[in-house]
């Protein structure tokens, strides 16, 4: 049997892996959404769902300091002695921490400082019990990957930070993840970027302190200069199946035009490790990977289909369900008109980097139909809520309802940088249905009011992508509302549609 890659398809970067027993947990960067750090569940490395949060309270994440594609870098997973760990750095205020659960699906605890500097921590629990924590950083010895040995229950630093490697010459040395395996210890980091040059090296030691010694089949994984379908391939974790098998989750882009660019953002991919003769990992074949890749042995899908509509009846949002920086109470509620999500507007709009009435999901499928159900009937002049295809605040697709000069209008609208169009047209009473297909290359927007449906325009992904519009994201697809006057009409969403279209 073949499986497809990528397992975890859209904005699901910087992934992490751990096994307890028969299961598999992996966790990714949110950066600056809420909630933070998504943990996904798997019987088979194949099938994954989504079973909660790690950072679910802004006493957790706090993001209001934070810019596009700030807040919460690579995370790392861990399981010791009954607990699960992991470890992120919030770029935008509190550094490295770490926050920790007996259950993947929390709560976890309330985040633990550690004072080492850097990004992209990680931790290794030694046999001999003692815990050692690694980040990228400068330091002393300039930029690379450092170690200190620290206190797991209260994260006090125990010794001083010391360089262990820099890596084989790559920029931007970052994303360790030290292993014990065979008694030595296997330090592998990502080098180059996380861009085109992306790859993933390896070096070992007999000792935890070093001296590292680097592969002589580095690097290990990467895609550099390839004609393929996947690029960027790297920050990778290893993971032990209970067969004995070794198996690599890493990130990977699917570049859809030419020139290369991509908008669903870094994915999350799965490829078999193979060890040479001399005892180093190779992932996938001799450092490479395919969309389709032989599977190990796979479990009937335990996990139901995702529902194609969300009709919003239930008490809580679903996991998918995300807002921008954390959100203000008042901006939104399922409870206030029971069987819809409600949002009200305020001043904060989506071209500026803060927390307007949002709840996005992640656009994670080339091809797909987008649809919602709104009811909304502007009172305020500028007042407006609609479907956003947003990347930032300066790159984002808009197709809402608007009260403009008194009438109720249909407003669309692309902000590119400094560039901005925007088209409307009168819009009767009553609910109108929002629609956007999704392309490789397209976005196309419809309204249907009356059972009368019309096209109102579109876009090009490319334009939304990260080689243009910067930063580390990917694509969202939001119900959002804003209010120029401060005051807000309530924006009622019935049900939000989205229909995987075959790839």
């Amino acid at each position: 049997m073949q499986y497809t890659n990528p397992v975890i398809p859209g904005f699901y970067p910087d992934p992490s892996i751990c096994r307890v027993g028969e299961d598999y947990y992996l966790v990714t960067s949110s950066f600056e959404y809420f909630p933070g750090v998504p943990v996904f569940h798997s019987k088979d490395l194949i099938n994954w769902r989504q079973i909660g949060h790690c950072l679910t309270s802004e006493r957790h994440l706090p993001l209001a300091n934070s810019w596009s594609s700030g807040g919460i870098f690579a995370p790392t997973i861990r399981h010791h002695d009954g607990w699960f760990y992991m470890a992120t750095t919030n770029v935008s205020g509190m550094g490295n921490f770490y926050v920790r659960s007996r259950n993947p699906a929390g709560p976890w605890s309330d985040p633990i400082l550690v004072a080492q500097g850097g990004i992209d921590p990680s931790l290794l629990f030694d046999d001999d019990g003692k815990v050692y924590f690694q980040s990228t950083c400068t330091g002393d010895q300039g930029l690379g990957i450092y170690q200190c040995e620290f206190d797991i229950a209260t994260g006090r630093m125990l010794t001083e930070s010391r360089l262990l490697w820099k890596g084989t010459g790559g920029a931007h040395p970052e994303a360790p993840h030290l292993y014990k395996i065979n008694g030595l210890y296997y330090l592998m980091i990502a080098e180059g970027g996380t861009e085109y040059g992306h790859m993933v090296t390896i070096a070992r030691s007999e000792a935890p302190y070093g001296p590292y010694v680097s592969c002589p089949h580095n690097p290990i994984l990467s895609h550099r200069s390839l004609d393929s379908s996947i690029h960027a391939t790297g920050h990778a974790d290893l993971v032990q199946a209970q067969d004995g098998s070794w198996w690599a989750v890493f990130l990977g882009i699917r570049p859809v035009s030419y020139p290369k660019r991509h908008h669903l953002g870094r994915e999350t991919f799965l490829a078999p490790v193979s060890w040479t003769d001399d005892g180093w990992p190779i992932i996938g074949h001799g450092g490479r990977v395919e969309s389709l890749m032989d599977a190990p042995p796979i479990t009937e899908n335990p996990f139901p289909p995702q529902a194609i509509r969300d009709d919003f009846d239930d008490e809580a949002l679903g996991l998918d369900w995300t807002f921008l920086r954390n959100p203000a109470p008042e901006s939104w509620s399922l409870r206030e008109y029971p069987g819809h999500l409600m949002l009200r507007g305020t001043k904060v709009s989506l071209d500026v980097a803060g927390s307007p009435a949002f709840v996005g999901r992640r656009l994670r499928h080339l091809s797909c139909d987008i649809a919602v159900s709104l009811n909304f009937e502007p009172t305020y002049e500028g007042e407006e809520a609609g479907l956003t295809v947003f990347m930032n605040e300066r790159y984002h697709y808009d197709l809402a309802v608007k009260l403009h000069e008194g009438r109720k209008t249909i407003v669309f609208r692309r902000t590119v940088g400094s560039m901005r169009t925007e088209s409307m047209l009168d819009c009767s009473v009553g609910p109108v249905v929002l629609k956007i297909r999704a392309k490789p290359e397209w976005f196309v927007f419809y309204v249907q009011q009356e059972q009368s449906s019309f096209g109102v325009g579109s876009g090009e992904t490319h334009l939304l992508s990260t080689e243009v519009a910067g930063g580390f994201t990917g694509l969202f697809i939001a119900m959002y509302a804003v209010s120029e006057a401060g005051s807000s009409t309530p924006a009622l969403f019935d049900w939000f549609d989205y229909e995987p279209a075959d790839e």
